[in-house]
């Protein structure tokens, strides 16, 4: 009688376990790229300190690739030799019948391999942003880098940024109180809340359809035509201030009214039940845990506002771009417009950062519950 053997057992030994998967392909790839990159790091590296041209930057800036190149090749190398290390110990285990121990040491053989990948994949990323800089005889660099131009312009453009912050504080405040009125608006019931609703439903498209420097074109330079009393005489900040008002509360009720509409109705049933009119279940109960639920999308809202300030450079407003831009022209150079672009950055990813943190709160605390 003739036993047929399938693959299945086939690949299992004889104590029943499955051999260790394969990782010797896998660590030899990750020691042989690892090493290649760092050739080509220490290669590149001596080209642009070669080649600076008596260039002081770009003297460093090769300096600086030689340095964290070979510091990040060699952490690389090091989980590479560890990758291989554990492959060819799991290989010993398997000749010596100890199935668990090696696919133990090909599971660390791989992890380790595949961490290398990810670090090569960021060198790479890295030597070729710092490429990038360094080419041509460093004319990104001389464009948008020149130290000497952005130590000059940094004091001014630092004190026009408080006029962005400014810009986005108040109108974020603004923004929060009308942007709740037009979602209690939109969600008005009954027949006799309809005209107010259509109202509220045709603001929202309209000013979500709208780019936000078109509506600051219009109320920066309208306003002060139309000579409407006491509008017309604002500051340019508030016209500012007003046309970020009217973009962002369209979104902001958008974002409230998801807040709203994820109360389950059961408890808009049961406050009513008690005898609370609809505006008490809103304040009372509805809107207090709507609000707490909408805290994370209104901070990401209001990182969009921060950002647009810089819009009201087109009506006049000394904020930090218009600054930039006045060193611009008159060194023609960009370094400038970067000491902007690096405040915007300081300022906006801690708050990025924040709401993060938020979200995973509110996740933990909902799995509790």
């Amino acid at each position: 009688m003739t036993t047929v053997t399938s693959p299945l057992t086939q690949s299992v030994d004889s104590t029943g376990l499955s051999p260790a998967p394969h990782s010797r392909a896998w660590a030899t790839i990750s020691l042989v790229s690892a090493l290649a990159v760092l050739a080509a790091v220490v290669s590149l590296g001596g080209a642009a300190v070669n080649h600076s041209g008596g260039d002081e930057a770009v003297h460093w800036i090769g300096i600086g690739l030689n340095t964290a190149g070979v510091i990040a090749c060699a952490v690389v190398l090091w989980y590479a030799g560890r990758a291989l290390r554990a492959s060819l110990r799991s290989s010993g285990e398997a000749s010596r019948g100890d199935t668990l121990a090696s696919r133990a040491s090909a599971e660390i053989a791989r992890q380790d391999a595949f961490i290398s990948f990810g670090l090569l994949f960021a060198v790479a990323i890295s030597v070729a942003l710092v490429l990038l800089v360094t080419m041509n005889n460093a004319s990104i660099q001389k464009t948008f880098l020149r130290w000497d131009l952005m130590k000059e312009s940094g004091l001014d453009v630092m004190k026009a940024f408080g006029l962005n912050i400014w810009l986005a504080v108040v109108s974020e405040c603004f923004v929060l109180v009308f942007g709740l009125v037009l979602a209690v608006a939109r969600m008005i019931p009954g027949r006799a809340g309809q005209p107010v609703r259509l109202m509220a439903i045709a603001y929202i498209d309209i000013m979500r359809a709208v780019p936000a420097i078109i509506v600051v074109y219009l109320v920066g330079f309208g306003l002060p035509i139309a000579k409407i009393p006491v509008l017309s005489d604002l500051p340019p900040e508030w016209f500012a201030i007003i046309a970020l008002t009217l973009t962002y509360s369209a979104y902001m009720a958008e974002v409230y009214r998801s807040g709203i509409e994820s109360i389950h109705p059961s408890q808009w049933s049961a406050t009513r039940s008690l005898g609370f009119s609809y505006g008490q279940t809103l304040r009372f109960v509805i809107l207090p845990q709507a609000v707490r639920r909408v805290i994370p999308p209104l901070l990401s809202a209001f990182i969009g506002l921060q950002k647009d300030t810089s819009l009201v450079n087109i009506i006049g407003t000394m904020d930090a771009f218009n600054q930039a831009k006045f060193y611009a022209s008159s060194s023609f150079n960009l370094s400038s417009v970067t000491v902007v672009a690096i405040f915007f950055v300081i300022f906006t990813i801690p708050q990025a950062r924040f709401v993060d943190w938020m979200l995973a709160r509110g996740n933990t605390f909902r799995e509790k519950r």
